[in-house]
Parts: C-alpha cells; sequence; structure tokens
C-alpha cells in the first residue's frame, strides 16, 4: 500500500513521526484518523489537522470533539 507519487502526500503521515507526536496540550499520544487527515487527542478532546501532509499542532487550529 505504498504511495505513488501520483498521489497526494497528505494521503499519509509518517509513522515514525505520529510516535513521537503528542498533544501539545496533555502530551497524550494521539490517534490518526486517515479520513478526515486529522490526529486526535482524546484527552483534550481535540482534533488537529493536517494540511498537505503537516500536522498542524496548534490547539487554536483544532476542532473540538465529543
Amino acid at each position: 500500500m505504498a504511495a505513488t507519487s501520483d498521489e497526494s502526500p497528505a494521503a499519509s503521515v509518517d509513522p515514525k513521526l505520529l510516535e513521537i507526536l503528542v498533544c501539545p496540550l496533555t502530551k497524550t499520544r494521539l490517534e490518526y484518523d486517515a479520513a478526515k487527515q486529522e490526529l486526535i487527542s482524546r484527552a483534550a478532546k481535540l482534533a488537529y489537522p493536517i494540511r498537505d501532509g503537516i500536522p498542524i499542532m496548534l490547539p487554536e487550529e483544532a476542532r473540538r470533539i465529543d
């Protein structure tokens, strides 16, 4: 399932990056939602967007989740 050069780089996030990224507010692990291109912080109840393959880890850019 490797991405070809014709696919958008936003289609995936480097798994090693996911291992080290944490929520900037709670310092807890994040879940990757490939369908919505977001990183989910269950503890903070926030979804951080991924734009052009780059996680936007700013709380003011995050979407509130229930």
